[in-house]
């Protein structure tokens, strides 16, 4: 492994060791760099801090990346990361545009320790078969229709 992503990993490491002993998230932490080395960003999970279910140490990274860069596109950066991402992180790590994920942990590592990674990976591969949990709502299908057909006519900004 080459110097800047040791690097990047040193600091995600670090930096999650540091919330997590305050107990303010897990042992998750994440940096985005740039592909010559450049540390943009690092953070770590603040779930617990934050009382926010989203606020994962991937998804705080590309957020505090973008907000440095000014910009919602990462595409060439590298996300550097304790652990393989969550499905939203992954969903989020690919809306950012980022190419190259190095991560540490394994999924099953996460599960070893309690984590539920592995639940929602699984409700993926099952096609998202329960409706317990997804319900399209057909009455109102045609107004969210009409916004998405709004949104497109005025030729917006894809991302």
């Amino acid at each position: 492994m080459n110097s800047h992503i040791d690097k990047g990993m040193r600091l995600a490491i670090e930096k999650a060791e540091e919330t997590m002993n305050k107990d303010l998230g897990g042992p998750f932490g994440a940096s985005v760099i740039s592909k010559s080395g450049e540390v943009i960003s690092v953070s770590s999970n603040s779930v617990l801090g934050d009382h926010d279910p989203t606020a994962h140490a991937e998804i705080n990274a590309i957020r505090k990346a973008c907000q440095v860069l000014k910009t919602h596109d990462l595409t060439d950066y590298i996300l550097v990361t304790t652990s393989y991402p969550c499905p939203m992180c992954l969903g989020a790590i690919m809306w950012s545009n980022i190419k190259e994920v190095i991560y540490g942990c394994r999924l099953d590592d996460a599960k070893g320790i309690g984590f539920r990674d592995d639940l929602m990976y699984d409700f993926i591969k099952m096609d998202m078969k329960n409706k317990d949990i997804l319900v399209l709502e057909e009455v109102q299908r045609n107004s969210c229709l009409k916004l998405f057909k709004s949104y497109h006519e005025q030729n917006k900004t894809l991302y």
